[in-house]
């Protein structure tokens, strides 16, 4: 008779309980500031992109309060809220995986897009400056654009795939990630990278486009986790 397997925590979950425990214990006291990312990530032996995960969840919960230009605290209440798994997947492991998958995917629509197709990038490429331009986001068009460059490599397979993985910065996760570390000047240098992308498939040079898709997505992960809270 097969045994049911334990739901393995995600990595994130398990810093966040090495804190909570710290909380629990009289560690980290009710009100008091947690010592810097860099510091405490070496006191727990972790990951600084898992470390500011766990934080962002430990506030999702109500442990945490992350104080713009101040720090992080621990919360001088006492209620907590219930966090499952549902608050989402790592943001950092899917913006990995979006650039492996992407970054792949892009070659094949180098070989096979249509006139019609570089026409429909260029208008939501278009569309996304009007919107930066205005200050507001444009991550609709943004979904667009990702999701129309997998269409042009004609496997329905792989672009519901990039759709999916990029509807996961709608988790309670990614979006808390977002509210403290994405700014109107995040979506100007993003908007540049679209801009790069889109040239080098208009070019339709695939090892140019790789580069462009995978540098973009890599740096769209390093804007979450080297950005102060704001």
């Amino acid at each position: 008779m097969n045994s049911i397997r334990p739901v393995e925590r995600r990595l994130y979950q398990q810093v966040a309980d090495q804190i909570r425990a710290l909380i629990q214990t009289g560690h980290f006291r009710l009100g008091q500031r947690l010592p810097a990312e860099r510091e405490l990530a070496q006191q727990l032996g972790v990951s600084r992109p898992s470390l500011r995960e766990a934080l962002i969840a430990l506030e999702i919960e109500g442990a945490v309060e992350i104080r713009m230009g101040s720090g992080i605290y621990v919360s001088s209440s006492t209620e907590r809220r219930s966090v499952s798994s549902s608050i989402g997947e790592s943001p950092v492991e899917l913006m990995e995986a979006r650039a492996m998958v992407e970054s792949t995917i892009i070659v094949q629509a180098c070989a096979r897009i249509t006139l019609e197709g570089l026409k429909s990038v260029r208008q939501i490429l278009e569309s996304m400056r009007t919107d930066v331009a205005e200050g507001r986001k444009p991550v609709e068009l943004d979904r667009q654009f990702h999701l129309t460059i997998a269409q042009q490599a004609g496997n329905g397979v792989l672009t519901r795939l990039v759709g999916d993985l990029f509807d996961e910065r709608h988790s309670p996760l990614a979006t808390q990630l977002r509210e403290h570390f994405e700014t109107p000047d995040t979506w100007s240098l993003a908007l540049s990278e679209h801009e790069a992308i889109f040239a080098a498939l208009e070019a339709r040079d695939p090892l140019l486009a790789q580069v462009a898709m995978h540098r973009h997505l890599e740096q769209s992960k390093r804007r979450w986790l080297d950005s102060e809270p704001r």
